[in-house]
């Protein structure tokens, strides 16, 4: 399994989010970013620390839910994310 970067931003990791599966920004208030998903009518909202780095667990949080959200491993959506 791919390695979690440790050194990227909440911009960063919603920007990413938003080109690679569709994940669009709601709204962005204070250090919170608020992106909001749909596939086969299932909502999925999701918010992200804007901060200069995401701790690592919270990332890790972060993308185990959207892997369960798309219905694919850990492994094969941080190939897809980070490639």
């Amino acid at each position: 399994m791919p390695k979690i970067p440790r050194d990227i931003s909440g911009k960063e990791l919603a920007k990413l989010l938003g080109k690679k599966f569709s994940y669009q920004l709601v709204r962005e208030v204070g250090s919170h970013i608020r992106l909001s998903c749909t596939r086969s009518s299932n909502e999925h909202k999701l918010t992200i620390p804007d901060h200069k780095t995401i701790k690592i667990g919270t990332l890790n949080s972060i993308l185990k839910d959207i892997s369960d959200y798309l219905s694919i491993s850990k492994a094969e959506l941080l190939n897809k994310l980070f490639e």
